[in-house]
């Protein structure tokens, strides 16, 4: 049983009304802690699904992202930064002259940091991608930290391991969701486009993939660097809203973060990572207090920094082990879906049909 078009309409725009009213909403009831976790939870949106374009519909084990966000990160803040602001952080080693009295605004600011990590990803894309599974992953994770460490010590440029503070925040709660709700619409026509269906064709036999015509080469580089593009436009982001950065930020404890959420998630689906996205950013937030000391009946620690993490191991673990295809597998939402599976008394309420199949 599938319900009708009409009814699938009003659906759509039901739903759509409610996220709209309570992004909005949350922008102003929630206060300034809830505001931020709840801001976190759009951008690792944005990450998880750039994330999940090269290993869960492309099939690239990659594990480079942090320093795609880097770049997007400072690339964005050296734009964005006032004159002013700049001679304030860069108080040890000038800043290059050429950066000194740039000042843009953040729209175009953002559009130059994804296309700069698009750039990187291009380049480094080009000779990494002949390489398969784990060599590729340990090429890309090379990468990252090849890009952090330059980062840390080109001081005149990124002022070095001091970072960028006083970033302005530009990352408002509108913002952020109005991006998350964009990549979402442009992953969902992306992953069902013709590039889409090659990609997932590349992803399920290369050898077959090529047989058949597909430029498996083409077709990795160019969703390699749409991903980088999300990922530093996610990092410009991130940057944005926590109005400090540093290269410390971009160790490979983020990408791992990402990784957690897209596995968790399900890799192939847009919907998935959507929501690990947002259960595993709250989560963590409400799993800090392992950090700290613990009071138990029987015992107490005097704190144990690192245990929130060794939890999301375990239960990366766990799906790992006894659902390797996460939470929605390479399914997606739909209406169909809800109704007919997880709320049946709900097929009452609304007209439906009988699928039309061969006599």
């Amino acid at each position: 049983m599938i319900l009708e078009k009409k009814t699938k309409r009003i659906l759509n725009i039901s739903g759509s009304i409610f996220v709209i009213a309570f992004i909005i909403l949350a922008n102003g009831v929630f206060g300034s802690f809830s505001l931020r976790i709840f801001n976190l939870c759009g951008i690792y949106i944005i990450l998880a699904l750039s994330l999940n374009l090269i290993n869960g519909f492309t099939g690239l084990f990659s594990l480079g992202h942090a320093g795609f966000m880097a770049i997007g990160a400072y690339v964005s803040a050296l734009l964005t930064m006032s004159p002013a602001q700049k001679d304030l952080n860069f108080f040890m080693t000038p800043i290059i002259p050429i950066l000194a009295q740039v000042e843009i605004p953040f729209i175009p600011a953002l559009i130059i940091a994804g296309s700069a990590a698009a750039l990187a990803g291009f380049l480094i894309g080009t000779p990494v991608l002949r390489l398969r599974d784990d060599y590729l992953a340990i090429a890309t994770l090379g990468f990252s930290e090849i890009i952090r460490v330059v980062f840390t010590n080109l001081q005149p440029v990124t002022n070095g391991a001091l970072g960028l503070k006083g970033l302005p925040k530009f990352s408002t709660t509108l913002m952020i969701w109005g991006l998350a709700v964009l990549t979402i619409v442009f992953m969902t026509a992306l992953i069902h486009s013709a590039f889409g269906r090659s990609c997932r064709a590349v992803r399920d036999n290369e050898i077959a993939a090529q047989a058949m015509g597909i430029p498996v080469a083409r077709i990795k580089i160019i969703s390699f660097t749409i991903s980088s593009f999300i990922a530093g436009v996610g990092g410009a982001l991130l940057g944005h809203l926590m109005t400090t950065i540093d290269p410390k930020m971009f160790t490979f404890s983020l990408t791992y973060n990402i990784l957690l959420i897209v596995v968790l998630g399900g890799i192939g689906s847009i919907t998935g990572s959507a929501i690990a996205a947002i259960v595993v950013t709250i989560a963590m937030e409400a799993l800090r207090f392992l950090d700290g000391s613990l009071n138990f009946i029987f015992f107490r620690t005097q704190g144990l920094p690192g245990l929130r993490m060794v939890v999301f191991s375990v239960l990366l673990l766990i799906v790992v082990i006894y659902r390797q295809q996460g939470l929605m597998g390479k399914q997606e939402f739909s209406w169909d879906l809800v109704f007919n599976s997880s709320f049946p008394r709900l097929k009452s309420l609304f007209p439906l049909r009988k699928k039309q199949g061969r006599p």
